[in-house]
């Protein structure tokens, strides 16, 4: 090819998009029955009660017992799932000749506005 200046043309083929790096299928969420949790505790009692934890929040869960003298309970990933923060919304506020929302039966630009 031609380096002057009147060439239209790309001088270097396009790039492709497929090897782009953008990851185009929507990430694992844990608890579910293809990924699920994996927790450890220390003894039978415990893992009945980290059992209808889990069924209670309708997950799964792996849990395997560790019986020895230095074993630690492993149970973040369900107290991370049973802690997560809910969505706050906040009441709408009334227009101002909206009837008020405190019950006075006034508009509410003449009562609490």
């Amino acid at each position: 090819m031609s380096d002057k200046f009147f060439f239209k043309g790309r001088q270097d083929a396009r790039q492709s998009h497929i090897g782009s790096g953008y990851a185009t299928k929507a990430s694992h969420k844990a608890g579910s029955k293809k990924f699920p949790l994996t927790l450890v505790v220390t003894d039978e009692t415990r893992q009945k009660e980290v059992e209808k934890m889990v069924a209670e929040a309708g997950l799964y869960a792996e849990i395997s017992i560790d019986t020895n003298e230095s074993a630690v309970e492993s149970i973040v990933e369900l107290e991370a799932l049973l802690n997560k923060g809910s969505t706050v919304t906040l009441e709408k506020t009334p227009a101002r000749n909206d009837p008020c929302s405190c019950g006075s039966g006034k508009k509410y630009k003449k009562c609490c506005g």
